[in-house]
């Protein structure tokens, strides 16, 4: 595994980390789920990203994540980043949901709880709710740090405008962003025109989730829609809509590119979206030991010529 510094702070992430969003829950697989945790780890995987809603049943990625570490794992706690977030809705009524400090509160001691841990490595504002205050959120977060049930805090699916105002805040209150997760891959280039520059203006570093989009940068749907995948299942967040024949196209001239390299389409995705020196790390969320796999060895190529870069963006314009 290969690691880099997150942002200006002296903590190294891994450049592929394991998140637990699917493929976790009480609906998934335990067995499976568990060999792909000591697998991760295994082979310098030491970033485990949760938060409190995923499962599904919500909370029940967290409980299970806690079960394997507390049978098999306790003892490398110390060798180990495990990240939580809240934001999203979790529990019914109005404090279940939203940025408000009752929520951020509320929600770490829960994940605290299903977990077992004594703090988080990373705790994370989820979203920008476009509601509470930002100062809010983020006194929360820095009230949480002070309280020792995190020891750096990020925020996670904010605007520009507002990343800013809360890296700024978190930075006067001597309690600095030490990332920002966002949604970031080959069809998702959206932290491009902003968030990176905030990003880097502010010494955060930036970790990319979803950099297969679920699935769909990979070998996966270029004849159809198998069975298994995330976009047969209709309780998932990728729908069979969303794989059309223009995206079909796409990836299909994208594995070609893929094939040259001599690396699967999901290897090249990953590799790209790890080209820029501000992404720190990516989190990969497979649903089979075989995926996982597949992912490690992304390392092996991470360089690009300008001849693939052109021809990659050619494709993509």
């Amino acid at each position: 595994m290969k690691y880099s510094y997150c942002g200006l702070s002296g903590l190294q992430l891994p450049i592929i980390s394991l998140g637990l969003w699917h493929n976790f829950g009480n609906n998934d697989n335990f067995d499976e789920a568990k060999k792909m945790i000591h697998f991760a780890f295994e082979n310098g995987v030491t970033h485990f990203d949760l938060a409190n809603n995923y499962g599904p049943p919500p909370g029940s990625a967290e409980t299970n994540f806690g079960k394997i570490l507390k049978d098999n794992l306790a003892s490398h706690r110390d060798e180990m980043i495990i990240s939580s977030k809240a934001g999203y809705l979790m529990w019914p009524g109005p404090y279940g949901d939203g940025s408000s400090r009752k929520n951020l509160m509320a929600s770490i001691d829960q994940s605290l709880k299903r977990t077992g841990l004594e703090y988080f490595d990373i705790f994370y504002s989820h979203r920008y709710d476009g509601v509470t205050p930002v100062e809010e959120t983020m006194q929360a977060l820095v009230d949480i740090v002070k309280q020792g049930k995190a020891l750096y805090i990020g925020i996670s699916n904010y605007p520009p405008a507002e990343a800013r105002q809360a890296m700024t805040y978190l930075r006067e209150q001597h309690v600095p962003c030490l990332i920002f997760q966002g949604k970031y891959s080959m069809l998702h280039r959206e932290p491009e025109e902003g968030i990176f520059d905030v990003v880097e203006k502010e010494g955060s570093g930036f970790i990319g989730f979803s950099p297969l989009a679920q699935g769909i940068l990979s070998d996966k749907y270029l004849n159809g829609i198998p069975p298994e995948s995330r976009a047969a299942n209709p309780d998932g967040f990728l729908q069979k809509e969303q794989i059309t024949k223009e995206i079909v196209s796409i990836v299909r001239q994208l594995n070609l590119i893929a094939e040259e390299r001599n690396q699967s389409l999901a290897q090249m995705a990953l590799a790209w979206a790890l080209r820029k020196d501000v992404v720190t790390s990516l989190i990969v969320g497979t649903r089979s030991m075989k995926q996982l796999q597949d992912n490690l060895k992304t390392i092996d190529n991470l360089s690009f010529s300008d001849d693939e870069l052109k021809k990659i963006e050619q494709v993509l314009s």
